[in-house]
């Protein structure tokens, strides 16, 4: 496992860094220069697409883990939160690209937030010259981000939470006479952000490099550095890819920076609790401070969806003026147009996924089974690295490698570079409800002579079902999702339905992306439904069983 994990990753990194400094023989490249990042170097507004990316990344992550903080802080353990947790699979069935047309659709100056206010509030008859989205600043792509890193960091605490003793703390802190917020910040947020760390990192990295979204709602002149990239990677001249390599190398020093910058917000949020906790301020009246998260958890929450029914809308909208709010006949000629065309991709997509997530859940099992994700444990660290170091660092290192050994795109290598992607998550899925599991049943069979496996197969897994389903999903979402690693590693011969979503956000036939973004949802979204319908077929007569 830590070959399966570390090894493709620190070839892909060593494949990039080859070219950035000039050693590539397949293209001509046979000594160490300089000269590719003097030419990276001289291309136009580089520091202010560098800039975009840090800042994009830095943001994103401190929003989103504030935001979670606050409402565990306020609401852990109690209906709000149990209501807020049964909404994290839904939200991360919809993949980062979907998310972001929906959001381009409400926010865009005909879209329809606009038409909800027009032209009684503003006076608008026609859309006004606004550059939202691909805001120069790049806001609307740290607001896309931050509505869907909400939902994986919430995964991720829930994971952590069984290991910090928070009822206890918070009994403790309640009759000292703290508030709910500071007798969390006090006495269980250090402990929880231990184990989340590293998915924190995890959304740095990802945030500051991501390209399906930066394409969708990132600035355009110049666009942020990700997206530079890719296309310089993509373009027909193969000089270029030296160039790539070298903006690559960059995209890596980036996230070092931020990882840096993030270590130094560290300390001080340290500092700053230290004195908080010697105060002695209690602070019992932090009820404003609750309601403003759960409304931000609502709020990303319910952005995400109405987008998906902005898509929806426009999937089926014949002619839509503006400022008109709903369109004015409704068709299905989109749909029977782009289905014919999307079979293929759909068919590879679930092929991919399938196949990446069924071979994660039962790597996940056996690992948490044999006890190898201890805390601080190699395993556990090296994890997190596919997700921890940048995608466009390592794929396009890995995509050079594998045709310098004379591998050419095919579906087996896709699905190999896929799991290294889905595990992590499919891991983080499994191993609240496998650590939460009441061990007394394990005891008793162990009592009635079943040996180890048997109590896996006869006792564990049956009274997992829910949670290997949901991991299952989770990993089939994350699959079916991923745009970089199937762009580069596919080499464009094979097709996912994210890539050709991906691919019509140039064009500007939103009744096609509307189509194309809806059926990137329903894909991994029959995987979530499937999760949560087989456990009421199978133990429907077992009531405890169908929590």
């Amino acid at each position: 496992m830590l070959a399966l994990l570390s090894l493709p990753v620190l070839a892909g990194l060593a494949g990039t860094i080859g070219p950035a400094f000039g050693y590539l023989p397949a293209l001509g490249g046979d000594h160490v220069t300089f000269d590719h990042f003097a030419d990276l170097a001289a291309q136009p507004h580089l520091l202010r697409s560098s800039l975009v990316s840090l800042a994009t990344g830095l943001v994103t992550t401190g929003v989103s883990v504030v935001m979670v903080m606050l409402f565990t802080a306020g609401y852990a353990g109690t209906r709000m939160f149990s209501r807020i947790q049964h909404m994290v699979s839904p939200l991360l069935a919809v993949p980062h690209a979907a998310a972001a047309f929906g959001l381009a659709f409400l926010v865009a100056p005909s879209g329809l937030i606009i038409r909800l206010l027009s032209p009684g509030l503003t006076g608008y008859t026609s859309p006004p010259d606004w550059l939202v989205p691909q805001d120069p600043l790049g806001l609307t792509v740290m607001a896309g981000l931050v509505v869907k890193e909400m939902p994986f960091l919430f995964l991720v605490t829930l994971s952590a939470l069984p290991q910090v003793p928070v009822a206890q703390t918070r009994t403790v802190t309640a009759n000292l006479g703290y508030g709910r917020i500071r007798g969390f910040l006090i006495g269980s947020w250090p402990l929880l952000y231990r184990q989340i760390r590293l998915p924190v990192f995890a959304v740095l990295a990802y945030a500051g490099s991501v390209v399906d979204v930066a394409m969708i709602l990132g600035p355009a002149l110049p666009a942020p550095l990700p997206v530079r990239i890719t296309g310089w990677m993509a373009d027909s001249d193969l000089r270029l890819r030296f160039l790539a390599s070298a903006g690559a190398v960059l995209q890596f020093g980036l996230t070092l920076m931020a990882v840096a910058l993030w270590l130094i917000a560290e300390r001080v949020g340290a500092f700053l609790l230290r004195r908080i906790s010697g105060s002695g301020i209690r602070q019992p009246n932090d009820q404003w401070i609750c309601r403003i998260a759960c409304a931000a958890m609502a709020v990303s929450a319910a952005i995400v969806f109405l987008g998906l029914l902005v898509l929806f809308l426009w999937s089926i909208a014949g002619l839509w003026p503006f400022p008109s709010l709903l369109p004015d006949n409704m068709t299905l000629q989109s749909w029977t147009r782009a289905l014919p065309q999307a079979v293929t991709p759909i068919v590879t997509t679930i092929a991919l996924a399938g196949g990446s997530a069924t071979i994660g859940l039962v790597l996940a099992i056996g690992l948490l089974w044999q006890g190898s994700l201890r805390a601080g444990g190699a395993l556990r660290v090296v994890l997190y690295l596919p997700l921890v170091v940048p995608q466009l660092c390592f794929v396009f290192g890995l995509q050079i490698l594998w045709l310098t050994l004379g591998l050419d795109a095919s579906f087996p290598l896709l699905l190999f570079v896929h799991l290294i992607f889905v595990l992590p998550y499919a891991v983080l899925s499994l191993s609240q409800p496998w650590q939460a599991l009441d061990r007394r049943y394990e005891t008793v069979a162990t009592g009635l002579g079943k040996s180890p496996l048997q109590v896996l197969l006869l006792v564990r897994l049956p009274m997992l079902t829910r949670a290997c389903l949901t991991a299952f999903a989770v990993g089939f979402a994350v699959s079916a999702g991923l745009y970089l690693p199937t762009l580069l590693i596919g080499a464009g011969r094979i097709v996912t339905i994210t890539t050709e979503a991906v691919a019509l956000s140039s064009g500007g036939d939103r009744r096609a992306i509307g189509v194309y973004a809806l059926l990137q949802t329903l894909v991994p979204f029959a995987g979530f439904l499937i999760a949560s319908l087989v456990p009421h077929l199978l133990f429907r007569d077992r009531r405890a069983m169908r929590i």
